[in-house]
């Protein structure tokens, strides 16, 4: 079955209006969790209350809105659809008992997702202005590693929004991306390694070395392991690392080389900890890119960290309209 905004703005308000902002409420901490008991202590219910909530909306959409696959809970493709007009009803109604109760402070919360390079090296300046702005809007931010995740988890309402480095993409009709800033890569050494005075160096001399990797399906680390493809190039000691700042401690020590964008090493470069290897075969750009879904409710908080994101990498943002519902 699927709820479109028209139809609940219309003829079909009359179907849907038995719906409470209580079994919203319910719904989504449930979708967001995928337990039933963990949902009703956050909720402070007892089981049997959220089960009967939720019971009572798949009753008035006439469609299930979640089904057990074994011993997971699991959203069905209703369920998905549903949460997203959930969380603008969700939204709306607190911004509606916010301007009738003379609030004037948004509050409520953001969920970013991000990596840890992104979070520890580009967004520190616009949470900080963010944040003076919106003192009551709570931030969480989760861990992304890959394009695919961070599609899914936008597309399904997990994440609000996404920064991500990598290639730029073929444009996805269902997000809106902005392009912020290129990032360079670096391949990194320490001062002491026998290849770090070399003016020029080829790929395959690093086929022997030890590389220090960032967790698989990392862009950069996608960078290099196609350039190793193309050149033929078969690479036998790796280790992988969860933190770039691991990684970076790793390759002071001596302990192998790595790649990563120039943005993370650029003071320890600066400093002379570091040594930047001259391998001229690497020069695939990367951006730093920002991900929301296009039938995202705009709130004002939202609204104003992209146009804020924009504005502190010298861009405009022309502001998208959401929907009414």
């Amino acid at each position: 079955m699927n709820i479109t905004i028209e139809s609940i703005e219309t003829s079909d308000y009359t179907e849907v209006r038995k719906i409470e902002i209580k079994q919203l409420i319910t719904f989504k901490t449930a979708a967001e969790n995928l337990n039933f008991t963990y949902t009703a202590k956050i909720l402070n219910f007892a089981q049997s209350s959220v089960t009967a909530q939720i019971k009572a909306l798949e009753n008035e959409l006439e469609t299930p809105l979640f089904e057990r696959l074994g011993k997971r809970l699991v959203l069905t493709e209703a369920g998905r659809e549903f949460k997203r007009y959930a969380d603008k009803m969700i939204q709306l109604t607190k911004e509606a008992k916010n301007a009738v109760s003379g609030v004037e402070e948004p509050a409520g919360t953001l969920i970013i997702g991000s990596s840890e390079s992104q979070c520890t090296y580009r967004l520190p300046p616009i949470l900080k202005e963010f944040k003076d702005q919106f003192p009551k809007i709570k931030m969480i931010f989760k861990p992304i590693y890959s394009q695919a995740q961070t599609r899914a988890q936008l597309l399904d309402g997990t994440l609000d929004i996404a920064f991500t480095m990598e290639p730029i993409q073929h444009h996805d009709a269902n997000l809106h991306t902005q392009c912020l800033v290129a990032e360079d890569l670096k391949i990194i050494a320490s001062p002491q390694h026998p290849l770090a005075d070399k003016a020029d160096i080829y790929l395959e001399e690093l086929e022997n070395e030890t590389l220090l990797y960032t967790e698989s399906g990392c862009s950069y680390r996608v960078v290099l392991e196609n350039l190793f493809r193309e050149a033929g190039i078969c690479t036998s000691t790796k280790f992988e690392f969860a933190s770039v700042e691991a990684i970076k401690q790793c390759v002071m020590l001596d302990l192998g080389i790595a790649i990563l964008p120039e943005v993370v090493v650029k003071g320890e470069l600066e400093k002379g900890i570091l040594k930047e290897l001259a391998c001229t075969k690497v020069d695939t750009p990367l951006y730093t890119q920002m991900f929301w879904h296009k039938d995202k409710f705009m709130s004002l908080p939202l609204q104003s960290f992209i146009q804020l994101a924009c504005s502190t990498f010298g861009l405009n943002y022309i502001g998208i309209k959401s929907k009414k519902l």
